[in-house]
């Protein structure tokens, strides 16, 4: 078989497939070439300066003079006031309750009636006693009048005078027995009709009308408790004290903020009240009371708390955001935005933290511009831009 002919057109079809290769890899490096040129003699001489790295694009923030509140936080739980279970004084049958569970009462509201039909008669009785020793007192006075007249004529016998005399003072000592038993007659038929001893709500009634109820009943009528004001009982550690007591010897009013369980929340603001006598040596805490306004029912009782203590202000601080605060080898750093476009690490010392913002003892001034957001890719000497695209001022 003859394949002479075949060959040059072989040859030939290798030629131009190694041509169109040499084409495809002459126009891919001509592309890496230009996409690694730099495309303006500024934006080579920023390449070169930083070893050729890219720009990071950051958010900024100034450094700003300001208040800032010293706060204490803690850990606190809602305790009211007063918490009263309304039991009886007297014994007998319960007749009516006049509540309803949950209800807010005021104070001389009525509560309960129990059956004051005994102690009426009793009052009765009393009242008829008083009635009659009443009588007999008079007649043995007018009596001993007369044997006083009668001894001073030598008429009656002395001893006859002293008997009348001793006859007196015991009708005067029944007298006086009769009244305290009508005022204790009295005082339990008012025993009968109860009513609250304070402001607040009542709770679950322990007992239902038409029970006989006594004094020894361990869980009352009903649970009462006062709301409003309320107060939080919460703790703080020992170290913290001195600033308080400070503050409270120099006649100070500390403000309270009570945040609810996630911290998130306002609940309401109050002012601390009191403090305890003795430190917690199992936990080096100490006990403090503060007291709320609590009209629209934020604080419930045994609610779980966060509380915060402002015990001092301070005045025109420098004022740095906390997403500016960073924290590795040298310790606690921000990054300050240069005008040459590039980042500088600067050491800060930190004061007191109040929310989203925290207090700049040393280290930056104010109008200084720190980095807020882009921290990560930053190094001290990197180049920064600013959102948008935007390249930093040179």
């Amino acid at each position: 078989m003859n394949t002479q002919p075949t060959r040059p057109k072989r040859r030939l079809k290798h030629l131009v497939l190694l041509a169109v290769i040499t084409a495809l890899a002459a126009t891919g490096g001509w592309r890496i070439y230009t996409d690694a040129r730099p495309s303006s003699p500024a934006s080579a001489m920023h390449a070169g300066r930083h070893g050729g790295s890219q720009t990071t694009p950051v958010a900024l923030s100034t450094i700003r003079t300001g208040d800032i509140d010293v706060v204490d936080q803690g850990l606190g739980t809602v305790t009211p006031l007063a918490s009263i279970t309304v039991r009886t004084q007297i014994a007998g049958q319960l007749q009516q309750i006049g509540f309803k569970e949950g209800d807010i009462v005021h104070k001389g509201d009525f509560l309960a009636q129990i059956d004051d039909r005994p102690y009426q008669a009793a009052l009765e009785q009393a009242q008829g006693a008083l009635q009659r020793d009443q009588a007999l007192l008079q007649e043995a006075q007018l009596n001993l009048a007369r044997y006083k007249k009668l001894v001073a004529q030598d008429s009656l016998a002395k001893q006859q005078l002293d008997t009348q005399q001793s006859l007196v003072q015991q009708y005067q000592g029944a007298v006086t027995t009769d009244q305290g038993d009508i005022d204790a007659a009295k005082l339990n038929i008012s025993y009968c009709h109860i009513t609250a001893p304070i402001t607040g709500r009542v709770g679950l009634r322990q007992v239902d009308a038409g029970n006989y109820v006594q004094t020894s009943d361990t869980n009352g009528i009903v649970a009462l408790t006062e709301l409003d004001p309320i107060s939080v009982l919460f703790t703080l550690p020992e170290d913290q004290l001195p600033a308080v007591m400070k503050q409270l010897a120099a006649g100070a009013t500390l403000k309270v903020a009570a945040y609810d369980r996630t911290d998130s929340t306002k609940l309401a603001d109050g002012t601390l009240t009191a403090v305890d006598n003795e430190i917690n040596i199992s936990t080096g805490t100490v006990k403090l009371r503060a007291q709320f306004d609590n009209p629209n029912g934020a604080l419930f009782p045994n609610q779980f708390v966060n509380i915060r203590v402002t015990v001092d202000t301070l005045h025109n601080v420098l004022i740095a955001p906390q997403a500016a605060i960073l924290r590795g080898e040298p310790g606690t750093f921000v990054y300050l935005a240069k005008d040459n476009g590039t980042v500088a690490m600067r050491p800060v010392k930190l004061g007191p933290t109040q929310g989203d913002n925290v207090a700049i003892t040393d280290g930056v001034q104010a109008g200084d511009k720190v980095v807020t957001e882009g921290t990560d890719k930053l190094s001290d000497g990197a180049p920064y831009r600013l959102p948008g695209g935007a390249h930093a001022a040179p």
